[in-house]
């Protein structure tokens, strides 16, 4: 097992790495929207979740993976009224690699951001 840090995204705020790889595949933490430097990256949606993928795919990278190898992504949002808006900059992401997803709305995320996403995928 490897434990995943990169300075290229933020670093993980408790008793956690950015994720791990066992075997051939990777599975990361939770990604907020906070950038390398630890400050929050904007305040609407759509500013929110560009730097959760840019985190993703810093600590992807790091694991020697890629969005194209994600298998399963976990969205943790905070209102659901913001879904349409965070599905079209999902896809574009993703573009035509439709990885399994579950989205579940909740009361609350660290730091009171609006979005949360975590993924396992295949390392390369």
């Amino acid at each position: 097992m490897k434990y995943v840090a990169t300075d290229k995204a933020a670093a993980a705020i408790g008793p956690y790495s950015q994720g791990v790889v066992s075997g051939d595949m990777f599975y990361s933490s939770g990604q907020i929207p906070l950038t390398p430097a630890g400050d929050i990256a904007g305040d609407t949606i759509g500013e929110q979740a560009h730097q959760v993928f840019a985190n993703l795919k810093a600590v992807l990278a790091e694991a020697g993976s890629s969005l194209d190898n994600v298998i399963k992504t976990t969205v943790f949002i905070k209102d659901m009224n913001d879904f349409a808006a965070l599905n079209e900059i999902y896809a574009s992401y993703f573009g035509d690699h439709k990885p399994a997803r579950s989205t579940v709305e909740v009361a609350r995320l660290p730091k009171d951001v609006k979005v949360e996403i975590e993924v396992i995928a295949k390392v390369k």
